[in-house]
């Protein structure tokens, strides 16, 4: 088969179970961010200097964002036959969190993106996870989802500004405060 199906071309793209749609659709929207944070994740692990336990720890987040991206491509009827992201997904996220809190200071002020090329761009995958996030609700306003997505999503975006702090910390760069002339 070729990687080409023409499909495409009139602005409509097909879900799980056949249905077309409209390129535009909130659930288009929901799951090409969640493609987009998928491919940044990616980026992150070819970074030079990514340690072995990141990129470990993102490829099993991109694999979860597989499963992810498939429940939100799936339109409700289709439900019992598509991949779910089910509550232990978002209780190994919570876990994740745990860890990495526990090898940074508690938060007393709001922390400026940066440092590290790393730790820069998770703080950039944290905001397209965000985006992604805000799209699953747009979509839920519309269409029946799986809740579960969303709440992984949130604990997603948790954990990347975690991991970018951890990132900092052990590379021994202060983090950088928000300071706002109000």
């Amino acid at each position: 088969m070729p990687l080409y199906t023409r499909l495409g071309d009139s602005g409509e793209t097909q879900l799980y179970g056949g249905e077309k749609t409209s390129k535009t659709n909130p659930r288009i929207h929901a799951y090409g961010t969640v493609d987009e944070l998928d491919a940044l994740l990616g980026v992150i692990r070819a970074e030079e200097g990514c340690s072995l336990e990141l990129r470990e720890i993102l490829l099993s987040i991109q694999r979860t964002l597989y499963k992810l991206k498939a429940d939100l491509a799936t339109p409700g009827q289709y439900v019992g036959r598509a991949v779910r992201i089910v509550d232990a997904d978002v209780e190994v996220m919570e876990k994740l969190i745990d860890v990495a809190e526990s090898k940074v200071t508690p938060l007393r002020h709001f922390v400026l993106p940066g440092g590290t090329p790393i730790a820069a761009n998770l703080h950039f995958a944290r905001t397209v996870c965000r985006r992604a996030e805000r799209w699953v609700v747009e979509l839920a306003h519309h269409e029946r989802i799986n809740f579960v997505c969303l709440r992984y999503l949130n604990r997603l975006g948790d954990y990347l500004f975690a991991l970018a702090r951890v990132e900092n910390i052990e590379k021994g760069l202060p983090e950088e405060e928000m300071i706002a002339d109000v």
